[in-house]
C-alpha cells in the first residue's frame, strides 16, 4: 500500500506536456505558487516555445524515445510527476492506432518505469480522459467501470489501471483526473483533429465555414482552462486525496449545435451578421463517436471545492479574443494516416478544415 507523502514547493516536479495548452497553464500556476524546481518536457508536436514558462527548466525531446527518457529521468530524479503529454485525437485514433498507442500508453510507462527506479518518486497525477467511460448513460460517475470504446480511450484505460498496479507494488501515490472538453487560450488551433471549439474559431479566422459531424445533437460538457488548472494543482499537493479519481468539469451539457451557434455568435457579436458562406455544413458521423459524453462533478464539489466560475458563453468569448490576437493558423495535417479507407472522414482526406 502507498505510504502517504508530502510533495512541497522544494520538490522536484515535472509536467509533461509542458508546452501544450493544459500541460503550460499548470506550469504557470505551480510557479505562481512559489514551487522552485518545475522541470517541463514536450516534443512540441502540439505546443510552442511561447508557452513556455521562462522560470521553468524546459527541455525538447519526445518521451517515445525509451533511452532518451529514462537517461533525463535518472538525471533529475521527480518527486511528483504530472503527466499531460497525449496524443490526444481520440477521433482519429481509429486511423492512427499506433500512434495513439505509443503516444499514449507507451510513452507513459517510458516516464514512469525508470522514475519508479530511482526511488525518489513519491506521487503521480495522471491526467486521463472521460473517453474510459465509453457509451454508457451519462452522466458519469467515477465509479463506474471502465467501458473504452475507441483505440485512443483503450489506452487512457490502460494508463489508469497501469497505475493502479504499479503503485500497489511499488509504493508510490496516485491520483487520476478526469477531465471535460477543456478549453480556452493557448489550445492548438492548428489542429485539424481534434479541439472543437478551437476548430471551429481557426476556421473562422481563416474566413471558412467549419463542419459539424451527424445532426449536431451530440451533447458535451465543456470546461474553461481557469476552471481546471486549480483542481489539478491542489490534488498534487495533498496525501487526502490519494488514490481517488476526479471527473473535472461542469455538469450543464450544451449539443454541439448550441457550441456552434454560441461561436457564431460571439465571434461575429450578433447571430444575424453571420455571413451565408461561414455558416456550418454538416457531414457523416464519425465511427466508433459517443454520442452524449458528460460527466458528474458532485465528487469534485464534495471533496475539492470545485465549482465553475467561469460560464460557457464568456468562455467562448474569451477564447475568441485570445485567438484574434494570435490570428488564424493553418492547420498541421499529418503527412499520412496510419489508416486510409472509405470510413477516414472526408476533412481530413479533402484538408477541408
Amino acid at each position: 500500500m502507498a505510504k502517504k507523502y508530502i510533495i512541497n514547493k522544494n520538490s522536484r516536479i515535472l509536467v509533461t506536456g509542458a508546452a501544450g495548452f493544459m500541460g503550460s497553464h499548470l506550469v504557470d500556476e505551480l510557479i505562481k505558487k512559489g514551487c522552485k524546481k518545475v522541470y517541463g518536457v514536450d516534443d512540441m508536436s502540439g505546443g510552442y516555445r511561447r508557452n513556455v514558462h521562462p522560470k521553468s527548466k524546459f527541455t525538447k525531446f519526445d518521451l517515445r524515445d525509451k533511452k532518451k527518457t529514462e537517461t533525463y529521468i535518472n538525471k533529475i530524479k521527480p518527486e511528483l510527476i504530472y503527466h499531460l503529454a497525449a496524443d490526444a485525437t481520440e477521433g482519429r485514433s481509429q486511423f492512427t492506432p499506433i500512434s495513439a498507442t505509443e503516444r499514449n500508453y507507451l510513452a507513459y510507462l517510458y516516464t514512469i518505469a525508470p522514475a519508479i527506479q530511482t526511488g525518489k518518486l513519491k506521487k503521480v497525477v495522471l491526467t486521463s480522459s472521460m473517453s474510459v467511460y465509453g457509451g454508457q448513460k451519462p452522466p458519469f460517475t467515477e465509479d463506474m467501470e471502465r467501458k473504452p470504446e475507441d483505440v485512443y480511450a483503450i489506452s487512457k484505460s490502460a494508463m489508469e489501471r497501469s497505475t493502479e498496479i504499479l503503485s500497489e507494488v511499488h509504493g508510490f501515490s496516485y491520483v487520476i483526473i478526469r477531465p471535460h472538453n477543456v478549453y480556452g487560450p493557448r489550445q492548438n488551433l492548428a489542429d485539424p483533429y481534434r479541439n472543437v471549439i478551437g476548430i471551429f474559431i481557426n476556421c473562422l479566422l481563416r474566413n471558412k465555414n467549419f463542419y459539424i459531424y451527424g445532426d449536431g445533437q451530440q451533447t458535451r460538457a465543456f470546461s474553461y482552462i481557469d476552471d481546471f488548472t486549480p483542481y489539478i494543482v491542489k490534488v498534487g499537493f495533498s496525501p487526502r486525496w490519494d488514490g481517488e479519481i476526479f471527473n473535472i468539469g461542469p455538469i450543464e451539457e450544451f449539443t454541439i449545435n448550441y457550441l456552434a451557434q454560441t461561436v457564431l455568435k460571439e465571434f461575429f457579436g450578433d447571430s444575424k451578421k453571420v455571413p451565408q458562406n461561414l455558416k456550418p455544413k454538416y457531414l457523416p458521423s464519425r465511427p466508433k463517436e459517443v454520442k452524449h459524453a458528460f460527466c458528474s462533478h458532485k465528487k469534485a464539489q464534495q471533496l475539492l471545492g470545485y465549482k465553475t466560475s467561469v460560464s460557457f458563453e464568456e468562455g467562448v468569448r474569451k477564447m475568441i479574443q485570445w485567438a484574434k490576437e494570435i490570428g488564424p493558423q493553418r492547420p498541421k495535417y499529418l503527412e499520412k494516416l496510419e489508416i486510409v479507407n472509405q470510413a477516414t472522414p472526408k476533412t481530413w482526406l479533402k484538408k477541408l478544415i
